[in-house]
């Protein structure tokens, strides 16, 4: 199927709900959702971000302007607190806190009157390990994107297309995934990731993580972005600054980005 059916279908879908809100992150997927549920349906479509320890804070400003933009009412809900069942880190984390994500999500839909709510899962998420999927399930939470057959090259396409400053950002991920399956989360961890990721970005890198093993920083970098750390005064400058953030150890991967690279405990089971 050509981008253009794909496209046509998207909006067919979005129009046949008649009034939806979508689950808004920022990231690519949720934006291009957005940016058609709003062309479709105007006023009859909202977006709702749950603002979380979990997420980037960074990320979620950007949320509030990348809505503005677009032009979509946009509600930002607050949520300091993280159940134990997130925080034990088990390997089907993702399906309790996209549960809980969700649940916020849809009573926050119901009180300005709207049913359906849409999530930015696309096709090539099939074919990953994705516990939340199962929870959207459950909750009958309707996935447009992916339902139109558009992959994630084929968003970027698109929100290329239509204008969105979005189309070559960084894929996103909550910051508890930054964390080794089975090691506790907690809000110091998750703010220190933050800060390192952010620092990390004021050097010019653009596709990273930093991984927090304990009391180790794991940095990852895409692979055409590693020759960028072959310098002495920048290694000590990151290990320097990331260790004041509260680390002890600061180390490199050596085979750059990979994502969802924390996943390998789980194939080898």
């Amino acid at each position: 199927m050509e981008l253009q059916d794909k496209y046509e279908k998207l909006k067919t879908i979005i129009a046949e709900t008649g009034k939806a809100a979508v689950a808004y992150s920022g990231g690519v997927d949720s934006t291009l959702l957005s940016k058609v549920a709003f062309d479709v349906l105007k006023e009859n479509s909202i977006a709702i971000t749950l603002v979380s320890p979990m997420n980037a804070q960074s990320e979620m400003k950007d949320a509030e302007d990348l809505a503005k933009e677009i032009g979509i009412t946009h509600y930002m809900i607050n949520d300091d607190e993280i159940e134990d069942e997130v925080l034990a880190n088990p390997v089907n984390r993702c399906y309790h806190c996209k549960k809980v994500e969700f649940t916020r999500i849809l009573e926050k839909a119901h009180e300005e009157k709207i049913i359906i709510v849409f999530d930015g899962s696309n096709v090539d998420d099939m074919s990953d390990y994705r516990p939340g999927l199962q929870a959207l399930s459950e909750l009958k939470v309707i996935s447009p994107l992916r339902l139109a057959g558009l992959t994630k090259s084929d968003i970027r396409e698109l929100s290329h297309e239509l204008g969105l400053r979005t189309w070559n950002k960084p894929a996103l991920a909550c910051l508890g995934s930054r964390i080794p399956y089975g090691e506790r989360i907690t809000i110091e961890k998750l703010t220190r990731i933050d800060k390192s990721e952010d620092y990390m970005r004021t050097l010019g890198f653009i596709q990273f993580r930093v991984r927090s093993h304990g009391d180790m920083a794991r940095i990852e970098v895409s692979p055409e972005e590693r020759t960028k750390l072959f310098d002495e005064k920048l290694l000590d400058t990151i290990s320097k600054q990331l260790k004041s953030y509260g680390y002890q150890y600061v180390c490199l991967e050596m085979e750059g980005y990979i994502t969802g690279s924390l996943n390998r405990v789980i194939e080898k089971k």
